[in-house]
């Protein structure tokens, strides 16, 4: 085969290659605002694409971990969609910020109020959650996403390393390491700031000195000059008597 016809096949099979590996990447997925640092805050956006050329997605569920459970779970409001929050009681209670909690949520729940995620469309579900656990460096998820012909399709296979992603992933969300340079810039700056107050002051005593010495300068340069003048005045009005 000639080099032409072999470019000619690969131009052809190249869109065919695309369209058929698409809907492996197009599934629920979760990422965060910025970073999701171990034992502090984050927003999280669960994103979910539309995979259907016949059928809107109606509904999404998001299953939260029960092995690491999140104490503050608020989901942000999205237009034309109705979000329920569930809860359940934890086996362990978390203690946080010095106090206990009993009962963490478990689900998320949006439910279109209207037509939902249409074919070629995705939507996003922001909400923010803390504190993330310290003893692990992922969060799974499952989600349930419903169709408007009453199809669900379950992202509820929990990836597993070093193997290939599975049909039907669960969401996973990477925890990044807590940085914990914040507070030591901030001491660091408060601590220079305090060394630096007395320097300012020294400075500010010295331009006012500074400025003083030159006041006292120009007004002894003005004084020479008015007396100067008064000299020279006297001296022309003795002249002009002894002419007259």
């Amino acid at each position: 085969m000639k080099a032409s016809r072999l470019a000619a096949v690969a131009a052809l099979a190249g869109p065919a290659v695309l369209l058929l590996s698409a809907p492996a990447f197009a599934h629920v997925s979760v990422q965060p605002e910025g970073a999701a640092p171990k034992g502090g805050y984050a927003t999280i956006g669960f994103k979910v694409p539309n995979e259907r050329d016949n059928a809107s997605t109606t509904k999404l569920e998001i299953v939260f971990p029960t092995d690491h459970p999140l104490a503050s779970v608020m989901p942000q409001p999205v237009d034309g969609w109705k979000i329920e929050v569930t809860k359940s009681k934890l086996d362990k209670p978390l203690e946080v910020h010095g106090r206990k909690i009993s009962e963490a949520v478990s689900k998320v729940t949006w439910t279109a109020d209207g037509k939902g995620i249409e074919p070629g469309y995705f939507q996003k579900f922001p909400v923010s959650v803390g504190t993330l656990p310290e003893d692990t460096d992922r969060l799974v998820f499952k989600a349930l996403q419903t169709y408007s012909n009453k199809e669900v399709v379950r992202w509820i296979e929990v990836p597993q390393e070093g193997q290939e992603e599975p049909e039907n992933p669960a969401p996973v969300l990477e925890l990044t390491e807590a940085s914990g340079h914040g507070h030591g810039t901030s001491a660091k700056n408060a601590e220079d700031t305090k060394d630096a107050e007395p320097a300012a002051r020294n400075t500010a005593a010295d331009s006012s000195k500074s400025g003083s010495d030159t006041v006292a300068r120009v007004l002894g340069v003005v004084g020479i000059l008015v007396g100067a003048a008064g000299v020279a005045f006297g001296v022309l009005a003795g002249r002009k008597r002894t002419a007259a």
